[in-house]
């Protein structure tokens, strides 16, 4: 059986292996650029990077050309401050009341998406003699986060204490292109932006990138579709694969028809099966429910994918290796990689990609590829 992990010492033995190549998003990140055509190519990075880790995340796509980073905490903005001194930074997640010094004074630009958040940030740019920067979020259909139609008035002019650098809204169902919502989202957007001064205006995530109309505008916010997410779902998926992920089978058994595995006996073996115990469960990010139908998802193990049997548990997952080539104890399974991306796992365990990639475990032994040489980073704008 093929080992997919290649000879190393320096690898972590018996621990899962996430590695994220690092190389592929910042083509990634380039290739949508590209696609922005003369719009700036901003890069979301909140969650940790969307569980990748920012700091490495952050200096590739920094090293890569991007100047403008989205986060959603003001924790996570502190943070990628720290690490990015010259970057400019959106929090999505708007004003935290009580903290308007902490923005200005770590140079974060708060996404403001309420009067109330709007009165705060002009009365705090008032009392402290500068008009620092905010983004203005308009509520286009998502009914979340945003100012309404009906706040715009009294938004204008709440933004005459403070200086108006973004206008922003987002999609609700850019992923699905035949949805009707997307025209009328970008209808409303502009309607909005009429009725404010003059701004740089972002409605594009990763999926607007791809919609028909696109409407790149000044700014475009891309997050998903960077870690090798596919933007474009029931098509092809156009962005490079970033993450891998292989477990380490622990143990080799066979059991006789009738027998049950896992928690509460919810799987019988129909027949004669060989199981493998590998080393990841829910603790790791392998979601429960991808065990909670008759079969559970897919690992590709000895040449051939291998359902999960059994329900996972905190750190251990059973898997069907009957069909598959001869597997030992220390042999490496794939989780995520060549055969399964994020989107095929997510969808096999009744969830999101997006989920896949921000649950990825702590305990992972991570490894780095395609990371910029540190001369090269060193020249590149937005120095980390």
């Amino acid at each position: 059986m093929q080992d997919l992990s290649a000879p190393d010492e320096n690898r972590a033995l018996g621990q899962a292996i996430l590695t994220i190549d690092l190389g592929a998003l910042a083509d990634n990140w380039r290739q949508l650029a590209e696609r922005a055509v003369d719009a700036e190519c901003a890069a979301v990075v909140k969650a940790n990077g969307y569980g990748l880790g920012v700091e490495p995340v952050a200096r590739a796509l920094s090293a890569a050309g991007c100047e403008t980073f989205f986060v959603a905490h003001l924790s996570e903005g502190e943070i990628l401050r720290k690490l990015a001194p010259e970057v400019r930074i959106f929090v999505l997640n708007g004003l935290a009341p009580g903290a308007s010094k902490i923005y200005a004074r770590a140079g974060l630009i708060p996404v403001l998406g309420s009067l109330p958040e709007l009165a705060q940030w002009s009365d705090f740019c008032r009392r402290d003699g500068a008009p620092h920067p905010a983004a203005i979020h308009i509520d286009t259909g998502m009914n979340r986060l945003g100012l309404s139609a009906a706040d715009l008035p009294r938004a204008r002019a709440l933004m005459a204490g403070f200086t108006p650098v973004l206008a922003m809204s987002h999609f609700v169902s850019a992923e699905d292109t035949s949805a009707p919502r997307n025209r009328r989202q970008i209808e409303r957007f502009h309607e909005a932006c009429n009725q404010l001064p003059p701004l740089p205006a972002s409605l594009c995530n990763s999926s607007g990138m791809f919609l028909e109309e696109a409407p790149f505008l000044d700014l475009t916010r891309p997050g998903y579709a960077l870690y090798g997410g596919n933007p474009t779902p029931g098509s092809d998926n156009p962005m490079r694969r970033v993450v891998g992920l292989t477990a380490v089978v622990l143990q080799v058994r066979e059991i006789p028809g009738g027998e049950t595995a896992g928690y509460n006996g919810r799987w019988t073996a129909p027949s004669r099966r060989k199981l493998a115990t590998i080393n990841i469960g829910y603790a790791d990010g392998f979601l429960r429910s991808g065990s909670e139908g008759e079969i559970g998802v897919d690992v590709f193990a000895g040449g051939t994918f291998c359902p999960v049997v059994g329900r996972i548990s905190m750190d251990l997952s059973i898997i069907d290796i009957s069909e598959a080539a001869s597997l030992s104890r220390g042999d490496r399974v794939e989780i995520l990689g060549p055969n399964i991306g994020v989107d095929d796992l997510a969808a096999q365990a009744g969830t999101i990609g997006y989920e896949i990639l921000t649950n990825l475990g702590r305990r992972y032994h991570r490894e780095y590829v395609g990371e910029a040489t540190p001369a090269a980073t060193a020249g590149a704008a937005g120095t980390l």
